[in-house]
């Protein structure tokens, strides 16, 4: 692992050891991007509400739902906030304007199975729900055993007919 002139990290001489598993180095090169970007608009929380649940809040004051956009595809999840009607504002004088009404673009990484379930906007704060949905095939699953009585073995002939050893 290098540092780059920009201060990132280099993980390309990791990249040999992940066999098959490219994708998650390019999910820590995202990250480290993404944290480097040094973007904190808009202040957003990540709450985990059981093993299977997750709830994302976003604050996002002076938007409403028209001015925001949420998008999922691909374990991405997308946020997006516009807001175009600033011409009635502008007759204003504020002495003061705190609240920041610029456009925003918040991405998450979701991991695998996990999908958008809804999403609210109530008092300024954005909440969408996720939750993981695992396939039948990948639950873990009991595997019953299978064996002759105790103490008994089974022994096959040549004939094919199985009898009980002594």
């Amino acid at each position: 692992m290098r540092t780059t002139t920009t201060g990132a990290y280099d993980l390309s001489p990791l990249y040999r050891s992940f066999v098959g598993l490219d994708r998650m180095a390019g999910l820590i090169d995202a990250a480290t991007a993404q944290a480097g970007s040094n973007t904190s608009y808009p202040p957003y929380n990540v709450v985990r509400l059981s093993d299977d649940a997750y709830r994302i809040e976003l604050a996002v004051a002076g938007f409403s739902d028209a001015d925001l956009s949420i998008e999922s595809e691909q374990n991405r999840l997308t946020v997006t906030g516009n807001i175009d009607d600033k011409s009635a504002n502008d007759e204003l004088d504020y002495l003061h304007r705190g609240i920041a009404e610029r456009g925003f673009e918040r991405r998450f990484q979701l991991a695998d199975h996990v999908f958008v379930k809804d999403a609210q906007l109530a008092n300024g704060l954005l909440t969408i729900s996720l939750e993981r949905e695992l396939p039948e095939a990948l639950k873990p699953r009991r595997i019953e055993i299978g064996s002759a009585a105790r103490g008994e073995k089974l022994i096959t002939s040549k004939t094919g007919g199985k009898r009980k050893a002594a």
